[in-house]
Order: C-alpha cells, then sequence, then structure tokens
C-alpha cells in the first residue's frame, strides 16, 4: 500500500482510496475524537470546532471510496439517514471492493504497475 498521503486523505475529494485507507482514515478520526472529548471534554467552542474539522474531514474519506466504488460523491447523503446510513457505509463503503481499473474518477488505487 506504500505511504498515505494525510494531507490528501483528509482534505481532497477528488480521486479514490482503497478499502484499507478508508478504514485507517476512519481509524484515525476516531482516535482524534476520542483523545480530543477526553482532554477538552464535548462542550465549548474547541471541542465544536474539532467536531467540525473531523466531520469534515470523514466527508473526503467518503467521498474517496464512492469514487473507488464508481459512485459520485453525492451518495454520501446516504449518511443522514439514521442506521440506515452507518450499515450503507460499512457494507459498500468499508466491505465491498471497488471497481477494478481506471474509472471517470481517477486510477485504481491498488494498482501497482
Amino acid at each position: 500500500m506504500g505511504n498515505i498521503d494525510m494531507t490528501y486523505l483528509f482534505t481532497s475529494a477528488e480521486g479514490r482510496i482503497s478499502r484499507q485507507q478508508w478504514w485507517i482514515g476512519i481509524g484515525i478520526l476516531i482516535a482524534i475524537w476520542l483523545i480530543s472529548t477526553i482532554l477538552l471534554g464535548r462542550d465549548g467552542l474547541i471541542p465544536f470546532m474539532i467536531g467540525i474539522l473531523i466531520w469534515l474531514a470523514g466527508i473526503m474519506l467518503h467521498i474517496k471510496r464512492c469514487h473507488d466504488r464508481g459512485k459520485s460523491g453525492w451518495w454520501c447523503l446516504l449518511l443522514l439517514i439514521p442506521v440506515v446510513g452507518f450499515i450503507w457505509a460499512v457494507i459498500d463503503l468499508g466491505i465491498l471492493p471497488g471497481s477494478a481499473g481506471n474509472n471517470e474518477y481517477g486510477s485504481d488505487p491498488l494498482d501497482t504497475a
């Protein structure tokens, strides 16, 4: 898999990422949220701003993963549906493989050639 460019992973909606990169990104965001909650609590301006940044970074992850599945980033709107959105994300983004080869969103992230 090689090195992961964290800036690209969390700030760009362009391109594609593999399932492994998606799960690593989700794990990093959960760890940041847990650490910030333990250190700063859940109330106040700073935890709110950190929460917004984590939310935006998560959306970027989901959009790139949708692109890998050959879908528009607009599919991420399913996350707004309670329970169904979570189940969709785990199955479609976290379990099912991406489209093989190049697609309209970029080259295959698993292509080593």
